[in-house]
Order: C-alpha cells, then structure tokens, then sequence
C-alpha cells in the first residue's frame, strides 16, 4: 500500500514539473541574420500596484497592420499576462537607427489618457525571443512645485533597444528611453507625434544557458545574504532556546510528575489524584464539531503536502525568473491532484471519531478552503472586470480551472473518501474515556483562548518575518526571490517552533486540569496564520506604496486566503504534534 502510495506522489509530482515547463516557451530558438525574432507587448500598469495592470494597447500606442495574440498557457494566463505583437521589429543582427514606429495625432482625450498614466508611473512590458523587457512610458516633472497645476508631464518617443548575442542565438536585451526626445502632455490639445526606435547589437561570450542568470542576481547579492542568513541564525537562535527551554521543563515537570504518581499508586489507591493524571478520564473525549475538526484537518494536511512539493518543484530549479505563470499553473494541478489526501485524512479520521455522516464530512472537506476561496476570486474578478485589467480571468479559463475541479478534485476526493471510510483504523487511546465529562476549574484569563493563541502565534511568527519581507517584496512588487533553498529552511523552523509551542500550551493547559485540548492545540498551531495577516496591515501601510480599490482589494483579498491556508496547515501540525505528546504522557503512567 506504501509504494502504491509512494508511486502517486511521484506521478503528482512530475506532472507537476512537466505541466510547469509547458507553461512556458522555454525558447531554444537560433536565428540567421535578420531573421524575425519574436518581440511580444504584454501589459501596462502603475509601477507600485503589481495586480492592477492593463493590455499594451489600452494606451494609445502604435498598433501594427497585424496584430496577433499569442496563445498562452493557463498559470500564464491567471499570472494576468496577455502577449500580442509589439509594433517594433527587431531582426536578429540588424542594426536600426531612428527607425520610424508611426505618426499619429493624438486627440484630446487620447492624450488626457497618457498624462494620466504617466501621473500614475506607468511602465511597459514585454518578451523579446523570451527575455523580459521593461520601461517607464513618460516622466512627470513635480521637484519644487507645490501646486499640482505647474506640474509637467512628458512621453518617451524614442526607445533604444541594446541587445547581446552569443553565434546565433539571442543572450540578453535591455531598453533605453531617450530623455531628449519627449512629448509634452501637460496641455489638453491635440498634437502630432513620431515613435521611433534604435536597436544595437553587440556579441558577448555569455553561454545561452546562463542567460537568466542576471534576473536572480539581485537576490543573490551579499548584502541580501547576509540579511537572509541574519535572518537563518535569527531563527535557528529562536529554535534552539526555545526547544531547549521547553524540553528542559517538560521532561523535569514530567519526570516529577511520574514520580509522584508512582509513589501515589503505591502509597494509597484511594489517595485523590491532581493534576494533569486527575483528567485521563476525559483527555480522550472526542471534540465537539467533529465534522468540522476533521475535514479541517484533511484541508491542512492537503496544504502542508502542497506546500513541500511546491517547495521540491522550486529547489529542483523549475521556478527560475520568468518561467511565465510555472508557480500558478503548479499550484492549480497539484491542489487538484492532491484532495485525494484532504479525503482520505478527513474521512478516517472522522471515522476514527465515531462520525456517522461521512458524506457529508467530505463535502465540508472540499469547501472549507476552495469555497472561501471562490467566493474572493468572485469578488475579485468582478472588481478586475470593472477596471479592465488583466487580472480578469477570461471565460475560457474559468471554464478550464471548472473542469479541473469537477473532473479531477471532486473525484479524487471522493475516492479519498471512500478509501478513510473502507480504512476500519480506530482512535488509538491509551486511557479509557469516562461516561460523563468532568467539570472545567475556573481559570484565569490568560488561560483562555485568546491570550494562548497570541503566545503560540509569536514566536513562530517572529521567526519568520524578516523572511517574509522578501516574500512580500517579491509577490507584491517587482523583486526577484530565488534563495529557496533559505526559505525552505525557514519553513521547517517555522514547523518545528510551531509544533513545540503548540505542545507546551497543550501541557500546561491539561496541568490546569482544562482536557478540551483538541481545538485548543488547532487553534494555537494555526494562530501564526492571523499574525502575519497582520503583518499585511503593516506592509501595506508602511512598507509599500500601494494603493487604490483594486490593489487594495487584491491584496488583502488573496493574502486573507493564503493566511487562512496557513492557519489550516499549521493548525494541522499543532495538533498532530500535541496528540502524539498527549498519547506518550498517558501511555506512560498507569491509569485505572
């Protein structure tokens, strides 16, 4: 049964790699002289809003007699990028010198739209043969001018094009605008205009095969290492203390508490037993909302299981700079080919739980995080539909991502189903339950819910957050993250703090004779989850220049589901953790 399982996972996983790569060109293209190499425009948007970005052509550009679309692959597509012909041509080995794009006359209100989008920092992107290109279309000039009405804003007219090739194939490419040639767009009045364009080649000894090196330079450099190993040793630090700390004083508490119930065992049967011994009549009392605890559960062991072959995919090089939409298009088909997991874990042990309806258990499985999930895609696509940006999925590949669901998610994870149920495994507990539960001692408020989720979300939290800088700096802006090899080291400390903690809490809160552990020990794992949604807060406000409805939206809209799947997934750990230190305590000792 193992290898049959074994054999699936990596059936998933190189699926996953395959469809990846796909996702992309991967151009392998060689050229002659003044062959036609493949310059694509793809969008345009405000520099410091990463999710609101629009087609090329959306700005009174020059279009080109045959405007082609490129056909593109679904993380491509859901990456909100949208290829069609750029208006310049740029042969292989041809040299151009002012050459003309197009003359045109700008009317009122075409003009009115380029001073808004250089107001707004719009640049440009494209794909030359493959290799990303960017630029800003204007400059707005504001230094010393404290009335908005004497600002000016100028156009680029003139794009220089310098690029590198190695024998006959295209190394790297870079774009210049001339600050000489502007178009004044201050005035609303029609004016006349000349695009025009440069290209230089140049030969370099750089191989073919290392021409994106130069994209993850920038997080490669020493200054950023050394902020990314501060950040390794700053957690490592956080690791050891605390495992240290904890291990000392659980196995010194829990070596006396043994010690003294052995003496009670032997001094007196009749003698009142205290402590965390005094509950091993309830401590295995199952949950209330077992349905929900369970299918929670599935949800995050299908997370955690998606986030380590996400991790493999990256480690292994499949997500290098600009693999165009390889990270969504891995995340699509692995969720999907992984809810077979979510499945199977959310219906055994619901079973486990004595749970009667396990159809229905499974329902709640497949929508405790896909129909959250849903409903902020909705939102969101609506909010991107009534900007016209990019970011609105077209109908076609809402239809796909449908499919996707329906042909291959639900069924797996009715199969899954299928197989926790047929599984007959019973809940291993080491003490018998009790007929009726024992009464809760009042405690103090910083025993309750709330405050212990605080404690158990810091540390983890503080752990990681100079890390998460980078993530944020990547995701939600233009910076390249390539140091995954860091970052999975981050996430098993972020594992491991999370597990100790969380067991910690879960001792002293059976101490204090609490034995409604089980949500406890979810709740606390997962309370990471709820600080670095408020670490959102902070970056957005104080570390970003975000801003209006639509960024605003996306951002807190898709961070609020990713925060929500780490709860789930770090929750899952939590407990996991907590039940196999719950199960080796009352193994230990001798209850009647």
């Amino acid at each position: 049964m193992k290898q049959i399982r074994m054999k699936n996972l990596i059936t998933i996983l190189l699926l996953a790699v395959l469809i990846s790569h796909v996702s992309s060109d991967g151009s392998d293209h060689r050229y002659k002289d003044s062959d036609s190499v493949p310059l694509y425009a793809n969008k345009v948007g405000p520099f410091h809003n990463p999710s609101e970005t629009y087609r090329y052509f959306d700005l009174p550009f020059c279009i080109p007699d045959h405007l082609k679309e490129k056909k593109e692959a679904l993380g491509e597509v859901l990456n909100g990028d949208r290829l069609v012909s750029a208006p310049y041509k740029l042969n292989f080995r041809e040299d151009k010198d002012t050459a003309v794009v197009c003359q045109k006359k700008l009317t009122k209100e075409e003009v009115a739209k380029f001073r808004s989008a250089v107001d707004k920092d719009y640049y440009f992107q494209m794909y030359y043969d493959d290799l990303p290109i960017w630029g800003f279309i204007g400059k707005a000039e504001k230094e010393g001018k404290d009335d908005p009405s004497e600002y000016k804003y100028f156009l680029y007219k003139h794009i220089q094009f310098d690029i590198l090739y190695n024998k006959d194939r295209v190394i790297e490419i870079n774009t210049r605008m001339d600050p000489h040639t502007l178009l004044d767009l201050t005035e609303d009045k029609e004016v006349d205009v000349e695009f025009v364009y440069t290209v230089k080649w140049k030969e370099t000894d750089t191989p073919f095969d290392k021409r994106m090196e130069k994209y993850s330079l920038s997080s490669s450099l020493p200054h950023h290492l050394e902020i990314h190993w501060f950040s390794i040793i700053n957690s490592c630090v956080t690791v050891l203390l605390l495992t240290g700390f904890l291990a000392t004083i659980l196995m010194r508490v829990l070596k006396n508490d043994f010690m003294r119930y052995a003496q009670d065992e032997e001094a007196s049967d009749d003698q009142e037993e205290t402590g965390w011994k005094y509950i091993h009549g309830d401590v295995f009392r199952f949950p209330k909302y077992k349905s929900l605890f369970a299918a929670a559960l599935g949800s995050g062991t299908q997370l955690f299981t998606l986030t380590l072959f996400i991790f493999m995919l990256a480690l292994v090089g499949v997500f290098y700079p600009y693999n165009r939409g390889a990270l969504f298009t891995a995340l699509v088909v692995i969720y999907a080919l992984t809810s077979g997991i979510a499945g199977y874990i959310a219906t055994s042990f619901y079973c486990q739980l004595e749970g009667k309806n396990w159809v229905r258990n499974l329902l709640l499985t497949g929508c405790l995080f896909c129909a959250p999930l849903f409903l902020t895609f909705c939102f969101l696509n609506t909010v991107a539909i009534a900007y016209s940006a990019t970011a609105a999925l077209p109908f076609g590949t809402i239809v796909v991502i449908v499919l996707i669901w329906t042909l291959v998610t639900s069924p797996l994870l009715v199969l899954g189903g299928i197989a926790g149920k047929n599984s007959k495994t019973e809940f291993q507990a080491p003490c018998r339950t009790t007929k009726y539960p024992r009464e809760i001692p009042q405690l103090p408020w910083y025993r309750s819910a709330l405050p212990q989720m605080a404690m158990a979300g810091f540390l983890p939290f503080s752990a990681i957050y100079i890390e998460l800088y980078y993530i944020f700096a990547s995701v939600w802006g233009h910076r390249i993250y390539t140091i995954y090899s860091i970052l999975f080291i981050v996430f098993i400390i972020l594992l491991i703090v999370t597990a100790f903690i969380t067991v910690a809490l879960t001792y002293f809160q059976l101490a204090a004779e609490d034995h409604e552990w089980w949500w406890r020990s979810f709740l606390c794992g997962g309370s990471t989850g709820l600080f670095i949604y408020a670490y959102c807060l902070y970056y957005y406000y104080a570390r970003s220049d975000m801003s209006g409805f639509m960024q605003t939206s996306f951002f807190f809209g898709y961070m609020a589901c990713v925060c929500y799947g780490f709860f789930l997934m770090l929750g899952t750990v939590g407990f996991h953790a907590s039940l196999f230190f719950v199960r080796h305590i009352y193994r230990s000792i001798k209850c009647e």
